[in-house]
């Protein structure tokens, strides 16, 4: 049963159905900002736990910033001020009182607030206080918060004013060990997509006209959603002395001398859940990765009649019993029981529309046959996903179906993305041709759609204007460059630096 659009139809369409009808978020009555649904959220929470076990096993620890950060502090780094200035939420009052029947801001601040679209700021101000001498350093810090950020197209987990993120923030005594740091959660947010998520990546660095504001280098894992369009699904920054020379995070070094501390910031954020709809989900809805899915194992009880209803959940009781024991990827099953008052033919749809990587429906010809009938979300082995084992079979191969069904979606998604890596475009002329058409759903083989290109790049500010026209984005700089000559496909230069051109979100 496919959603009201499909890919092919109108993929914009087709994403606001599938994250409306697997009811996972949805358009607050606050302009721009989102409401994170039990199952989105839930999908948010799996990573969000994933992803700080792996933080604080590299001696990572989470603390807690103020969002409301004094505009003084942004004015000490005016390169990273001019990057967010445009989205910078400001508050200059501090509370309202009542005039004429009406609500009204009163009692302006001396100073006002900018509501955190990042924490660079504030965070060298306590590393400034933290940091004396070099027995202080490294300093590891990680934290989740909300970030506000004025966007004027919001869009649900892509673009909203209001998200969830993660941002890591590190002081360090030399340029050496926080570059290394950089790429350190650079591969850790590198193993969050592909393991994790199922979600491929490239990685690479930005180029200069696309770092962060403020950093020395940024990098960055850059996945290909199914239309095409890259998706930039974490970033990775070494903001050299920049930051601690604006907010004094300055240390006695070993020989007994003054000198400023090294930092890094790193983040991912609600996005990412935007990321995994677009690799993953199909014409019938949401896909969820068996490692994020709040639920792996979802039991719809199929009572038509009253009287069977204890021995039909007196059977799934002892399933699930069983299934305790079983441990895909070396944890607990996690698994839901439907109990509403609904038809089990509703319940079904509802969770397939929300991904669920197996759903169960259990009868009482099932029960008394010690059978179910299984679904798997993403049709493993069979056309419609759907088969009828014994119970012996099922509890005997849930835990190696749950791990392959995480397998297949990540060399799906692999395929998609090498398959549509155009290597081949040499000339400018060639160049324009492929990004003159426009973005489409692509099939798992080689489409001729436009994704992305592979191809060199000579850096003149010169190709930057081009690259505006054309309405497309050096995504990154590959680290596995190929060192040989060529031209640059913007300006027609020589060029030698490989890069990765495409439309992007």
């Amino acid at each position: 049963m496919a959603l009201k659009k499909t890919r092919k139809e109108n993929y914009p369409e087709w994403y606001q159905a599938v994250v409306s009808e697997a009811d996972m978020a949805e358009n607050s009555s606050s302009p721009g900002c989102m409401v994170i649904k039990p199952w989105g959220y839930g999908i948010w929470e799996r990573i969000r736990d994933v992803f700080d076990e792996k933080i604080k096993s590299t001696d990572h620890e989470n603390c807690y910033f103020p969002m409301f950060i004094p505009l003084s502090f942004f004015q000490k780094e005016a390169e990273h001020v001019d990057g967010f200035a445009k989205e910078m939420a400001v508050v200059t009052h501090s509370r309202l009182s009542m005039q004429d029947g009406k609500l009204t801001p009163d009692s302006k601040l001396e100073e006002p607030l900018i509501v955190r679209p990042t924490s660079e700021a504030i965070i060298a101000d306590s590393f400034s206080k933290w940091v004396k001498s070099y027995r202080d350093l490294p300093v590891l810090i990680n934290q989740w918060a909300n970030v506000v950020r004025w966007e004027m197209r919001p869009r649900l987990f892509l673009r909203t004013r209001e998200f969830l993120w993660q941002e890591g923030h590190t002081a360090h005594s030399t340029a050496q060990e926080a570059e290394e740091e950089t790429t350190k959660m650079l591969e850790a947010y590198r193993d969050l997509c592909e393991n994790t998520l199922a979600m491929p990546v490239l990685v690479g660095r930005k180029p200069e006209h696309e770092k962060f504001p403020g950093a020395v280098d940024t990098y960055c894992v850059e996945a290909m959603m199914q239309d095409g369009k890259a998706l930039q699904a974490g970033t990775s920054h070494f903001l050299g002395q920049n930051f601690a020379k604006s907010a004094n995070i300055s240390f006695v070094n070993k020989q007994n001398q003054q000198e400023f501390a090294y930092t890094t910031s790193w983040g991912v954020s609600t996005r990412l859940i935007g990321g995994v709809i677009m690799t993953h989900a199909d014409d019938e809805g949401m896909v969820v990765p068996p490692k994020i899915a709040p639920y792996q194992v979802v039991i719809v009880p199929v009572i038509k009649n009253q009287d069977d209803e204890n021995a039909i959940m007196n059977y799934i009781g002892e399933i699930r019993k069983d299934l305790a024991n079983k441990m895909p990827f070396g944890e607990k099953i996690r698994i839901k029981l439907d109990k509403r008052d609904k038809s089990s033919v509703d319940k079904f749809w509802e969770w397939t529309r929300k991904g669920a990587p197996i759903i169960l429906e259990i009868g009482k010809r099932d029960a008394d046959a010690n059978n179910v009938m299984l679904k798997t979300r993403i049709k493993l082995g069979t056309p419609e996903g759907k088969e009828i084992i014994s119970r012996d079979d099922f509890l005997a191969t849930i835990a190696e179906r749950i791990e392959k069904i995480q397998k297949e979606m990540f060399e799906k998604a692999q395929s998609r993305l090498m398959k549509n890596i155009r290597t081949d475009i040499t000339t400018v002329e060639e160049f324009n041709k492929y990004f003159s058409q426009s973005n489409e759903w692509i099939e798992d083989e080689k489409s001729g759609k436009v994704a992305f290109v592979r191809g060199k790049w000579c850096g003149d500010p010169e190709s930057e204007e081009l690259l505006k026209a054309m309405k497309i984005t050096i995504r990154c700089i590959p680290f596995d460059q190929t060192g040989t000559n060529g031209v640059c496909l913007l300006t027609g230069k020589p060029a030698t630096t490989d890069v990765i051109y495409a439309r992007s979100y």
